[in-house]
């Protein structure tokens, strides 16, 4: 009985990885780098305008 208990644990940490890969790997739903991509221009802008101010 101990020996099926040994067993039990490799076969149970499977199928906890195997929830984990599956949840890690679903479909996210973003909305895109628009807003990202908006930020990082403005960071730019505010960057130029700081040393060209000095």
């Amino acid at each position: 009985m101990a020996a099926l208990a040994w067993l039990l644990i490799p076969l149970l940490a499977a199928i906890g990885a195997g929830l984990w890969g599956g949840w890690a790997s679903r479909n996210r739903k973003t909305a895109g780098d628009g807003s990202e991509l908006a930020g990082y221009a403005r960071f730019c802008e505010a960057m130029e305008r700081s040393h060209s101010g000095g």
